[in-house]
C-alpha cells in the first residue's frame, strides 16, 4: 500500500486530495497544526466525512525540527505539499508572515525530505498568481514570472526551491501551477465563494448587498475536484517535470456574478457595489492558462465546466443558507 503525506489536509485541495488517494488505495497522512487536534470541530470540518481513514500528525510548517519529527516517524512515498498562506489580500496585510510560512515552509520541508526520504516524491503546489503582470498570454510553463503579491513572490520562490532539489540533489520534485481553482469547499474569504455565500444570504433575507473589488478581473477557473487529480498523475509520471493545470477559459468576476446570482434567480446589478477599498494595491487584470502539456503528457483532463462549478458552489451555500434561515425563524 503506498504511503502519502498531505501538508494542508484541512483545506479544501487537501481534503478532495485525501478522497482521491484513499480512493486509489493509499494510506493517507495529514501535517495539521496542534490546535487543530485540540478543536476538531473548528479546524477538521472538511476532513469529518473521512472518519478515522487520515492519519494525523501534529506539526508546522515554520520548524525544521518539527517536520523533521513528524517525517521519522512516518515513512512515505509520496508528499503533496499544499499547506500556504494562500489569501493574496492577507499577503499585503502581512507579508512577513506569508514569506515565511511559504517560503521558508518549503524549504523546511524538502531538506527534511532529502535528510531522511531522498526518495519520497514531492509535489509543490504553484500557482497562477506567479506570473501576475503577464508577460504572454496564454500562459504556459515557460511564461516568465512577474507575481504582484508577496503570496505570489512566495510561490515563486517554492517553485525555484523545489527546481533546485530536483536538479542538485536528484530527488524527485515536481511543479503544479495551477490556475483559480474553486469547489463548495472554498474558504469563504475568496471572491468565488463570498459570491456564492452571499448569493444565498439575499435570496433568502439574510443579507442585502454584496461589495466587491475590482468586478473587470478575468481568472481562468476550474473545480478543485479535477486539480487534485492533476497533481497526483503528476507524480505517477516517469520523470519530474512542471506543469500548468488550467481550465483554458477566462471569465470576469462580473461574469462569475451574473451566473451565480441567475442560479438563485436574482440579478445581479441589483444587488452588486463595485468597491475600491477592495482592489488590489497591485493588480492582476488577466491569468489564463493553457494546460495542453498536462493533457498530453500526462492524460489530464477537465471533468467540470465553469457553469457546472458555479452552479454546484451556489446549490451548496443556497442549502447552507436555508438552514439558517429556518434556525433563525425559532430564535
Amino acid at each position: 500500500m503506498r504511503k502519502a503525506l498531505i501538508t494542508g489536509i484541512t483545506g479544501q485541495d487537501g481534503s478532495y486530495l485525501a478522497e482521491h488517494l484513499l480512493g486509489l488505495g493509499y494510506e493517507v497522512h495529514g501535517l495539521v497544526r496542534r490546535v487543530a487536534l485540540e478543536q476538531p470541530d473548528q479546524r477538521l470540518g472538511r476532513l469529518t466525512h473521512l472518519g478515522e481513514r487520515v492519519v494525523l500528525h501534529a506539526g508546522s510548517l515554520e520548524s525544521y525540527p518539527s517536520l523533521f519529527q513528524v517525517l521519522s516517524r512516518c515513512q512515505i512515498d509520496e508528499c503533496y505539499h499544499l499547506a500556504a498562506q494562500s489569501f493574496v489580500a492577507e499577503s499585503f496585510a502581512d507579508g512577513f508572515s506569508t514569506m515565511n510560512t511559504n517560503s521558508n515552509g518549503t524549504h523546511y520541508l524538502l531538506a527534511a525530505l532529502r535528510e531522511l526520504q531522498p526518495g519520497c516524491r514531492f509535489y509543490f503546489a504553484g500557482s497562477s498568481e506567479m506570473f501576475g503582470k503577464v508577460r504572454e498570454t496564454p500562459q504556459v510553463e515557460t511564461t516568465p514570472f512577474h507575481p504582484r503579491s508577496p503570496y505570489g513572490i512566495s510561490k515563486v520562490a517554492g517553485y525555484y526551491l523545489t527546481l533546485n532539489y530536483r536538479e542538485a540533489y536528484q530527488m524527485f520534485c515536481v511543479n503544479g501551477m495551477l490556475f483559480n481553482h474553486e469547489s463548495p469547499r472554498r474558504g469563504f474569504e475568496f471572491v468565488t465563494r463570498k459570491i456564492t455565500h452571499n448569493v444565498a444570504r439575499i435570496k433568502f433575507g439574510l443579507a442585502s448587498e454584496l461589495r466587491l473589488g475590482n468586478l473587470e478581473a478575468r481568472r481562468d477557473w476550474g473545480h478543485a475536484a479535477d486539480y487534485v487529480r492533476a497533481m497526483h498523475l503528476m507524480l505517477q509520471h516517469s520523470e519530474p517535470d512542471d506543469f500548468v493545470i488550467a481550465s483554458g477559459e477566462t471569465h470576469s468576476v462580473r461574469e462569475f456574478c451574473e451566473l451565480a446570482f441567475a442560479e438563485a434567480g436574482l440579478d445581479y446589478l441589483d444587488f452588486v457595489k463595485e468597491d475600491p477599498t477592495f482592489y488590489r494595491p497591485a493588480e492582476v487584470d488577466l491569468l489564463v492558462g493553457n494546460a495542453a502539456k498536462a493533457k498530453r503528457v500526462l492524460g489530464w483532463q477537465p471533468a467540470y465546466s465553469f457553469r457546472e462549478l458555479v452552479s454546484q458552489m451556489v446549490a451548496h451555500d443556497l442549502e447552507l443558507a436555508q438552514r439558517g434561515a429556518m434556525a433563525e425563524m425559532f430564535l
